[in-house]
């Protein structure tokens, strides 16, 4: 029996060796790979010829895009056109080789494999004429929609059920990532509030000993979805700061501070309760801070883009105040880093 068995020792320095190498092979064998390709395709061998239809922005930006990775193979023989005046003339990466009545007789003179159509809206009554055209021909055809301008927030290509479907806006808080990111701030919030409630109950006797009036500032804010809650935060205001005023923000230096309010504010520790908003799951710890309905109203018709804050759950904190960019700053740097932070998340980021 024991000449079938075998005792087998393995060093474990050598199974380090063996994975170390084992890394530096595959890349380097990656990097060669590439670099075959890439001298393969400098010869002229495995390229695939893109005739573009469209010499407009959409064109231009199609040719722009697949010059930037030459090692995919696809080189511009130039582009067709709908205007008679442009024929002949050099735009970017290609020139202009004809109408589009000339596909057919473009396609066999040029050996073009690949087409790539990008009209602009405008010009979708041609697109009929031209699917019409390539019915006569073995190309492969790519179809280039013209909704550059309304992509930007996580937007992208989906099916239903054959169908595709072309997102332009959505949240980047669905399926696993909405678990992750509340699991993250129930934990995160609630350790926090067991670590700062000491304070909390100090700076609690202190604004009730500094003036007169309630413990908490409770205030109408709007987050994902535009959903309105009540936001908290210890109160650093006199009594009716608005009353004559109406909503208006906070100023640097603001009067209508009572004196421990003053410190609260520049040491942000007003904000402490805003600790059981995420713990209710009206708040994040991290995202674009929350705004009263009334200015999400007035900056949603002057900002562009500005409602796209609400497609992520405000936060304690966020990527603009992170950068300094919090109070009385610039309102577009603010709204510029928010939306870099929702096209960007990820738990990580966060």
């Amino acid at each position: 029996g024991t000449f079938f068995y075998r005792d087998f020792s393995y060093s474990r320095i050598m199974t380090v060796y063996f994975w170390i190498f084992c890394n530096i092979f595959l890349l380097l064998s990656h990097q060669l790979v590439r670099l075959f390709i890439k001298e393969a395709h400098r010869r002229g061998l495995g390229l695939r010829k893109v005739l573009v239809i469209g010499s407009g922005e959409l064109g231009q930006r199609v040719v722009q895009k697949l010059n930037m990775y030459p090692e995919i193979g696809f080189t511009v023989v130039g582009y067709l056109t709908c205007n008679s005046e442009d024929v002949g003339s050099d735009i970017e990466g290609g020139k202009v080789l004809g109408l589009y009545e000339d596909l057919n007789r473009t396609i066999k003179e040029y050996d073009v494999s690949q087409v790539f159509i990008a009209l602009p809206l405008n010009a979708n009554d041609r697109l009929e004429g031209v699917l019409a055209s390539l019915e006569e021909e073995t190309v492969d055809i790519k179809l280039v929609p013209d909704l550059l301008s309304y992509l930007d927030l996580h937007s992208g290509i989906e099916e239903l059920d054959g169908m595709p479907l072309i997102n332009l806006t959505e949240s980047p808080l669905y399926g696993w990532n909405t678990l992750l990111k509340r699991a993250s701030d129930i934990f995160l919030s609630g350790i926090a509030i067991l670590i700062t409630l000491p304070i909390m109950f100090l700076i609690a006797i202190v604004v009730k000993l500094g003036s007169r009036g309630p413990l908490l500032y409770k205030q109408e804010r709007m987050g994902l979805d535009r959903d309105v809650f009540i936001m908290y935060k210890f109160r650093s205001m006199k009594i009716g700061a608005e009353n004559q005023t109406g909503p208006v923000w906070a100023k640097k230096d603001d009067d209508r501070r009572t004196s421990v309010g003053s410190f609260l504010r520049s040491t942000s520790l007003d904000e402490l309760p805003q600790l059981f908003n995420v713990l209710m799951g009206q708040m994040s710890l991290v995202g674009p801070r929350p705004e009263r309905p009334i200015f999400v109203e007035q900056f949603k018709k002057s900002i562009p883009f500005y409602m796209h804050r609400l497609k992520m759950k405000a936060g304690l904190t966020g990527w603009a105040q992170v950068n300094g960019w919090r109070g009385n700053t610039s309102l577009e740097k603010r709204i510029e880093f928010d939306l870099y932070y929702i096209k960007n998340w990820s738990l990580l980021f966060d």
